[in-house]
């Protein structure tokens, strides 16, 4: 079984972000960067795909030279070669442009299965995955937490709302995206890091896969949220005041 996984090297989570003089992204000089978190479980789904039923890992990748060191973590844990799209101005393309350059990086490679992540942790808009599907003409499902190879293709655990989930069986090729928290992610052991140093990467140019760069969608601008501070008194007793709280901690705040 070939295994494709799309990762993307995202700010780390901490990171003090700083609004670069165009305002339409971050100083990225400034920052650390990582492995999208939910990219991450979609490797660790596929490593361990390969330890029950054999085959390949394959990590996908695209953007500028730094997005070297994540394909390298993801070798160190164990996928087999990898193909980093170089791409100087990913922030600047939509979903389906992305998608695009992902699509035509994976179809040479005629893999039975694509993962990625559910969402990116910089724009968070989900979108990717479920184009690259239509793209590649394979069936989709998404929200997944774990993975099954069956005889006739594979069995999916998707997390649905309010608690509940959905087991459903595709057919292969597809292409899954991936919900974080499915699996416990593994290290880098350092026998891994010194074999992902002697492991294939292959570059390609975003120019020399025929895919159109344009973005149909623009980000015009960014900002950092504004903080404001605001002091409530809530009125009655105090199992009336108890009540109010959680409510506006419910649905104003939403952390309960």
């Amino acid at each position: 079984m070939k295994i494709i996984v799309a990762i993307k090297q995202v700010p780390e989570r901490d990171a003090q972000v700083r609004i670069d003089a165009a305002g339409k992204w971050i100083e990225e000089a400034d920052v650390q960067f990582a492995m999208n978190e939910s990219d991450a479980y979609a490797l660790e789904e596929a490593l361990q795909l390969k330890e029950k039923h054999g085959g390949e890992v394959v990590v996908l990748s695209a953007g500028p030279e730094r997005v070297g060191t994540t394909i390298r973590e993801a070798m160190a844990k164990g996928a087999d070669r990898a193909i980093h799209v170089e791409a100087d101005n990913l922030h600047e393309l939509d979903s389906l442009s992305a998608a695009r350059l992902l699509a035509e990086a994976i179809r040479p490679e005629s893999a039975d299965l694509v993962l990625t992540g559910l969402q990116s942790d910089d724009l968070g808009l989900g979108q990717t995955g479920v184009i690259l599907a239509e793209l590649l003409g394979l069936p989709h499902a998404s929200l997944i937490l774990t993975v099954q190879k069956t005889e006739g293709g594979l069995t999916v655990k998707r997390e649905l709302e309010n608690g509940w989930f959905q087991n459903i069986e595709l057919p292969l090729p597809a292409v899954l995206t991936i919900q974080s928290g499915g699996n416990k992610l593994r290290y880098a052991t350092l026998m891994g890091i010194k074999r992902a140093k002697t492991k294939e990467v292959r570059r390609v140019a975003a120019s020399e896969l025929g895919a159109a760069p344009a973005a149909l969608a623009i980000l015009e601008s960014i900002a950092l949220p504004q903080k404001q501070r605001s002091t409530q008194i809530l009125p009655g007793s105090a199992k009336e005041a108890a009540a109010a709280l959680v409510e506006k901690l419910k649905f104003e705040v939403r952390v309960l």
